[in-house]
């Protein structure tokens, strides 16, 4: 009888910092299965599960769910995903959830990705969006002919409460004192891999470098069956 050793990973990084990009490209080369607490969450609001219910009760008040309930959500999802080498996003953000996932699963690595908050803070401070179409501009890559002004309507230009920077500062200071002591807690247990840099894809070919020395690239396979 074969065993076949699975691989399961955790991916942290502040809002902005490409975690989603560096994500969806960990699951094209690895086969992992990504598991988001936030799509999770949102799906189970939305279903009206009993969890649901619960977490939307808090968060409905400004609060955050509190640690049993989100690691109840999280631990019944990986229960489905037995046989499969998963990479978890957004969960843990705390000790006590990390000590709760440990219980349960043997974590092999954390991918923390380090992208100074400044670089953070101009990408998602550039944004502007047109409210009546839609259009998104970027004052870096995608700027719009006038500043503050959309191309084809003349009309102005607006930010997201949440593109603002007095809030993305809030949000990246809030990100940091939850999330060091978790970062904190792998780094004693040996499984922390810190990536740093200012763009995605610098960062990647490390995290995928190291990654190959844990589970071979399919996306290689694939390309070379192909031939």
């Amino acid at each position: 009888m074969v065993f076949r050793l699975l691989f399961r990973a955790v991916i942290m990084g502040p809002p902005g910092s490409g975690k989603g990009t560096v994500s969806d490209r960990i699951v094209k080369h690895f086969e992992l299965k990504h598991l988001s607490s936030g799509d999770l969450l949102r799906a189970n609001i939305q279903r009206g599960s009993e969890i649901g219910v619960v977490a939307k009760s808090f968060i409905d008040q400004g609060q955050l769910v509190p640690d049993d309930v989100m690691t109840k959500l999280i631990l019944r999802e990986l229960n489905n995903m037995d046989q499969r080498h998963w990479l978890l996003d957004g969960f843990p953000r705390t000790v006590p959830q990390a000590e709760a996932l440990d219980n349960v699963y043997k974590i092999d690595s954390v991918i923390n990705l380090n992208v100074p908050f400044e670089t953070i803070k101009n990408r998602l401070t550039a944004r502007w969006i047109h409210p009546a179409s839609g259009r998104v501009y970027n004052t870096e890559f995608n700027p719009p002919k006038v500043s503050g002004i959309d191309d084809l309507t003349g009309e102005p230009l607006v930010q997201r409460e949440d593109d603002r920077p007095e809030t993305v500062t809030k949000r990246l200071k809030a990100y940091e004192v939850l999330t060091k002591p978790v970062l904190e807690y792998y780094q004693n247990k040996g499984v922390l891999e810190t990536f740093s840099g200012t763009e995605t894809n610098k960062i990647w070919p490390h995290v995928h470098a190291f990654l190959c020395t844990k589970l071979p690239d399919v996306s290689q396979k694939e390309a070379a069956s192909q031939r």
